[in-house]
C-alpha cells in the first residue's frame, strides 16, 4: 500500500511512513490504515496547483486511499516542511506529537530520502518533551512524564480520544518509552532551544488550525464528512448520523459540526 500511495505521486515521492493506532493493532479489518507521504516539492507532487497552493498554507494535506481491500488516509508533507513540524521551531503539536510515538518507515525512494525522513523523527521525541518540561512536573517517573506530555499535546487539538488516551498510547509499548527517554531527554536539551510558546496560545492556534483543516479536507478529502464522523463514533463512543444535506456539503458540514460536538464533549 505504501509503494502504491507513492506511486500515485510520482518522482516527488521521498519516503512514507506508518504511523497511529493501526501500528498497535492485529487486526485491520474494518479500520483505516495511518500514513505520511513525504515529497520533494509541493508543485512536482501534484496535477492542480490549487492543492500545491493547499498544502503548502495549511499543511499536510489528507487523501483517502484504498488498496487490495485494505482502506488508509494519508496526509502530504514536503522534506523541509515534515522537518520544520517534528522540531522545535513550531508551536504545532500536530507533527512532532504523533512522531514521538512509534512510526515506520515502510517506503523510500532511497538511501538519502531514509536518512533525511529518519533525521526529521528524530527530533520529535525531544522537542515533545522540551515543551512538556516548562508546565509539567519535571520529577516524575519517566513513563508518567510520557504520558503527561502526550495528555498536553492532545489538548492542544480537536480531538474525539477519551481522556485515558494519552496513557494507553504509552501503556502500548511501555519499553520502547523508557527505552528513548535517555536519548531523547539528552538531545532535548543538547539542542539548548525551548519549543517557543505558552500552552495556552498552542491550544488556541491548535483548535482553530483544526477546524482549518477540516474545512480544506472537504474540499480534498471524498466522503471527508462522513469519516471525520466515524471516528468521533468510534473513539468517542458516540452515535452520530449524518444527512443527506450533510454529506452533499461536506465544508458546511464540517465547519458547523464543530461547535456543536464540542459542547456535546464528543470533541474537546
Amino acid at each position: 500500500m505504501a509503494a502504491a500511495i507513492a506511486a500515485a505521486h510520482g518522482s516527488a515521492s521521498r519516503a512514507v511512513l506508518f504511523y497511529g493506532s493501526c501500528l498497535r493493532d492485529v487486526a485491520l479489518e474494518g479500520a483505516m490504515l495511518d500514513f505520511y507521504l513525504i515529497v520533494s516539492d509541493y508543485r512536482a507532487a501534484y496535477e492542480h496547483g490549487w492543492l500545491a497552493t493547499a498544502n503548502r498554507l495549511i499543511p499536510p494535506n489528507v487523501f483517502p486511499f484504498a488498496h487490495e481491500g485494505l482502506a488508509a488516509k494519508y496526509a502530504v508533507l514536503s522534506e523541509a516542511d515534515f522537518h520544520r513540524l517534528n522540531g522545535p521551531e513550531t508551536r504545532s503539536v500536530s507533527v512532532w506529537a504523533r512522531f514521538a510515538q512509534p512510526s515506520r518507515l515502510v517506503w523510500s525512494a532511497g538511501p538519502e530520502a531514509s536518512e533525511k525522513v529518519v533525521a526529521a523523527v528524530a527530533r520529535a521525541a525531544p522537542t515533545l518533551l522540551s515543551a512538556a518540561l516548562s508546565v509539567v512536573p519535571n520529577e516524575q517517573q519517566p513513563l508518567d512524564l510520557w504520558s503527561a506530555a502526550f495528555a498536553l499535546t492532545y489538548s492542544a487539538e480537536l480531538r474525539a480520544e477519551k481522556g485515558s488516551r494519552s496513557a494507553s498510547v504509552v501503556d502500548a509499548d511501555p519499553a520502547r518509552y523508557l527505552r528513548f527517554f535517555g536519548p531523547a531527554m539528552a538531545a532535548a536539551r543538547a539542542s539548548g532551544k525551548r519549543c517557543g510558546g505558552s500552552w495556552r496560545r498552542r491550544r488556541i492556534e491548535g483548535k482553530l488550525l483544526s477546524v482549518a483543516r477540516l474545512a480544506k479536507a472537504s474540499a480534498t478529502f471524498a466522503g471527508g464528512a462522513e469519516y471525520i464522523v466515524w471516528k468521533i463514533n468510534r473513539h468517542a463512543g458516540t452515535s452520530i448520523a449524518l444527512s443527506e444535506w450533510q454529506k452533499k456539503h461536506p465544508l458546511l458540514t464540517a465547519v458547523t459540526l464543530v461547535p456543536k460536538l464540542i459542547r456535546t464533549g464528543a470533541i474537546k
